[in-house]
């Protein structure tokens, strides 16, 4: 039997990811069935599993994703920098509007939750280690601890990704991030 090249399982498991995650943006978590999994990815229940070992897997997957390419926005430009982008660009994060049914399963099962809060960590981590440097710079307001503002800055991103997933308007949200990164730095 010819052995798969790596290119092509990499290929495969990209191609699964990128259909999942218009499963997930389209249906939310619950709604996104394997049934609908397969139609949305062109591929057969096997294959997908053979990536990953179930839904929830899979859908950790697109979390970690998402929170690597933030906490990498993050570390470079801040977290209020990944709101401008999540504004900028909502249909490249519309799956992240899932996560008001994930609230819900964060609240009510455990391993769900453990699993989440893993992959939401590189996320704050990126954030803390940029307002500590923003602070060892003099940027950054001195008065309140910088986990409180990593907190802040958490809340104001599930909001914004509240607004978009329901679909409110979002036209005066640009002078709402300005006020945001105003209240973290040093007054001038």
């Amino acid at each position: 039997m010819p052995k798969v090249s790596d290119d092509r399982l990499a290929a495969r498991r990209r191609e699964i990811l990128d259909g999942a995650r218009h499963c997930f943006a389209e249906y939310g978590y619950d709604g996104a069935t394997v049934k609908r999994i397969e139609e949305s990815t062109g591929l057969s229940r096997g294959a997908i599993f053979h990536h990953f070992k179930d839904k929830e897997a899979l859908f950790l997957a697109l979390a970690q994703e998402d929170a690597e390419r933030m906490a990498d926005v993050a570390a470079e430009a801040g977290l209020v920098q990944v709101m401008r982008d999540v504004l900028a660009h909502p249909q490249d994060f519309d799956w992240l509007g899932t996560r008001l049914e994930i609230a819900r399963k964060l609240r009510t099962d455990k391993s769900f939750r453990d699993a989440w809060l893993g992959h939401s960590a590189d996320l704050e981590k990126a954030t803390l280690d940029r307002l500590e440097r923003g602070r060892a710079s003099g940027r950054l307001r001195e008065d309140v601890p910088t986990e409180v503002l990593v907190k802040y800055l958490d809340l104001v991103l599930d909001g914004l990704i509240t607004r978009l997933a329901t679909g409110q308007p979002t036209d005066d949200l640009h002078a709402v991030l300005d006020l945001v990164e105003e209240s973290v730095r040093v007054s001038r």
